[in-house]
Order: C-alpha cells, then sequence, then structure tokens
C-alpha cells in the first residue's frame, strides 16, 4: 500500500520512504502528521519482536546443566519451560542471559560465614540434610547464577513493566542457611539490592508456591520496605513456619475453589493499600493437583486463574512485575512445565492488555526530582 510522495504505508499515520526499504536502512524515517521521528532500524526490529513478547525472558542453559544427581527437584524443567516459548514464537532477542551475582550484593542479604562455606564446600552434615541436596561445586555456581538472573529479571521488570525469570524463586533459604532446595535467596537479594541503588522504595512479594516462602519471611521480618505474601499449604514442610506481612494457610485437599476465593479477597486490595513500587511473583506449580510434595488440588485452571489475578492485577495498576518459576514436582515434569508456561502465556496476555507504562517507579522518581529541586 502506497502512501503520498510514494512512501508505503506501515500502519496508520507511518510512512517509510520505498528507497529506504529496499536499501536496508540504518535509520527510518517516520512521519505523524506533521512530526518526524526518526528511528533505528535496530528499534523497529524491536517493535516487531515485543509485538509476539512485549518483555523480556532472562534464561541460561547453565541451569539446567546443574549436576544434582538423581533428585526430586527436576532442573531440566527449565530447558523445557525455555524450547516451549521457543515454540510460542519467542526470538533470541527475547531473552538476556544472567550473569552470578557479586558477592556485594549476596552480602546484602547472606551471612559472610555461610557464602564462604559455599564457595569453600565445608557445609556441615546437618547444613547439608537442610538444603536436601548433594553439595557439588555445581551447587554453589547454581545459586550465585540465579540471584544474577532475578536482579537482572526485577531491573528488566522496572525498565518495560514485567519480565519472567525461568528459573529462581528459591524462597526457603535463610539469612545463614539454606533449607529445602534453596541455596541462596534471590528474591530477596534483588530486593534490597534495588533499594541500596535507590531503583525502589519499597516492593511486594507474592508467594504462590505450595510452601511458605520462609526463608524469605524471616529475611524481611519486621522490614517495613517489603510486604512478604504468602499463600500455602499448612499441612506440609516446612514445618515450623515464619511470619510473613500476611499469610494465607490452606489444607490438604483444598482445590480451586477455595484457593482462588482467598487470593480475590486480598488482591488487589493489597496492591492499593501498599503501593509497592515493584512486585515479585513467586509462581510455583507446586499447588497442582498431583504434585509429589504437596496435597493442594488446584487444576491447570485454577493456576491460570491464580496467574490471572496477581499479574494482570499488578499491571491493571501499572505496577511492575518479576515472575520467578519456584518449585514444582509433578510426577510427569510436562505438568509443572506446562504451570509455568501457562503463567508465560498470562503474562503476555497483560502486557498485551495493560502496556508497559509503570505509574508507580515514575511517581517515585517523579517525587525525587522534586525533592531535588525544592
Amino acid at each position: 500500500m502506497v502512501g503520498p510522495v510514494g512512501m508505503p504505508q506501515m500502519g496508520t499515520g507511518i510512512r517509510v520512504p520505498e528507497t529506504v526499504l529496499r536499501s536496508g536502512p540504518t535509520r527510518l524515517e517516520f512521519f505523524k502528521g506533521s512530526d518526524m521521528l526518526t528511528v533505528s532500524a535496530m528499534g523497529l526490529l524491536d517493535l516487531f519482536i515485543n509485538k509476539k513478547f512485549p518483555f523480556k525472558f532472562v534464561y541460561s542453559d547453565e541451569y539446567w546443566m546443574a549436576d544434582l544427581g538423581k533428585h526430586i527437584f527436576p532442573v531440566k524443567k527449565y530447558r523445557m519451560i525455555y524450547e516451549n516459548v521457543l515454540a510460542m514464537g519467542a526470538k533470541k532477542e527475547n531473552f538476556i542471559e544472567p550473569s552470578p551475582a557479586a558477592d556485594e550484593d549476596l552480602l546484602l542479604v547472606h551471612a559472610a560465614k555461610y557464602l564462604k562455606k559455599l564457595k569453600s564446600g565445608t557445609l556441615s552434615h546437618a547444613e547439608i540434610q537442610a538444603l536436601e541436596l548433594p553439595y557439588t561445586e555445581d551447587l554453589a555456581k547454581f545459586g550465585w547464577l540465579h540471584v544474577g538472573g532475578t536482579i537482572l529479571a526485577a531491573e528488566q521488570a522496572l525498565k518495560d513493566g514485567l519480565c519472567v525469570h525461568i528459573g529462581g524463586g528459591f524462597h526457603h533459604a535463610f539469612s545463614d542457611h539454606g533449607e529445602g532446595f534453596c541455596v541462596l535467596n534471590d528474591v530477596a537479594v534483588a530486593l534490597e539490592k534495588l533499594r541500596r541503588e535507590g531503583k525502589i522504595r519499597k516492593a511486594m512479594i507474592v508467594d504462590c508456591d505450595l510452601h511458605q516462602g520462609n526463608g524469605t519471611a524471616a529475611i524481611f521480618l519486621k522490614k517495613e520496605y517489603a510486604f512478604t505474601f504468602s499463600i500455602h499449604q499448612m499441612d506440609v514442610y516446612p514445618a515450623e513456619k515464619q511470619t510473613s506481612t500476611f499469610d494465607l494457610g490452606l489444607w490438604s485437599g483444598d482445590g480451586d475453589d477455595k484457593y482462588l476465593a482467598a487470593l480475590r479477597e486480598h488482591f488487589p486490595g493489597l496492591y492499593r493499600e501498599f503501593e509497592p513500587d515493584l512486585v515479585f511473583f513467586v509462581a510455583g506449580s507446586d499447588p497442582l493437583e498431583g504434585d509429589q510434595l504437596g496435597g493442594l488440588t488446584l487444576t491447570k485452571k485454577g493456576l491460570i486463574e491464580r496467574d490471572t489475578i496477581v499479574i494482570e492485577e499488578a499491571r491493571r495498576l501499572k505496577i511492575p512485575l518479576a515472575v520467578v518459576c519456584a518449585g514444582g514436582y509433578s510426577r510427569d515434569v510436562l505438568d509443572s512445565v506446562a504451570v509455568h508456561v501457562n503463567t508465560i502465556k498470562v503474562a503476555q496476555k497483560a502486557m498485551r492488555k495493560y502496556g508497559m507504562k509503570k505509574t508507580g517507579i515514575l511517581r517515585f522518581h517523579s517525587e525525587k526530582r522534586a525533592a531535588a529541586s525544592s
């Protein structure tokens, strides 16, 4: 379709010179009314990429290559989720490769003595038992890299409005020890790092893994800048629950109706009350019926509705959201993967519906500028 002065039209009110299109441009001139904008060809490429996925994914092949031996924790799910996202149309440009977290950042949450033990392989027998994972050098690298991934996802969420980390969510790690397959608390470190750097004032962690995020709750106990919300099964690990800002306990056999009613009772209300600059969504797949380590009976449809409540309500209020995978132990790993992929589909729909504007963080920076000029 050709517009005035021989310019093919690309969408309403945008015209691109035909000669530029033929020549493989480094720049494109966009006209809208009497105004002209100049953008790079890479910028135009980004527009087409973002049309399919208007957000980024954080992922590393190192995640599923970690040697944990024969273990119920299915690290191969990370690769399988990644392959599903590619099948959905994602391109290389949609993915960001993480780097291991810096010790300086880890020390914002974790004790120096604990980090030294992890690096040197000198954890005690009791500490390894609490982890419920065999200690290897791969395990330490795995922990450092996942923390780096969640930091990157949180930073990207502040830029784009949402980011999905195909990893992370190790919420049982305390400041001075690991527990329940969790070596380091990636969400806690990311939150503290962004706060230290002045990128956020306060954040909310919405933990919908089947197990209470006991490590996260303990780390942020009485810290008013972090709201820890946990909806979990009561009669499973951890036997000794910690105190979150808000805990919702369910029991073995509870399914879609009870779970979703409890969640809807508090969202989006808690978002409005706390007004976080960023939300971390711990999107475990283990509430799914038949999970080997849980007793809730949510269906895949029910978990889609869970994700819709958490993600869409945050985006509708223009609150940036970083999604992490957390747990999931279905007998058939494909069931766990399907739940995580559905979470991504909900995120995709929410970003298309509510766009990429982020009033929460923009308001924060506006206030900082106003304070600086007064």
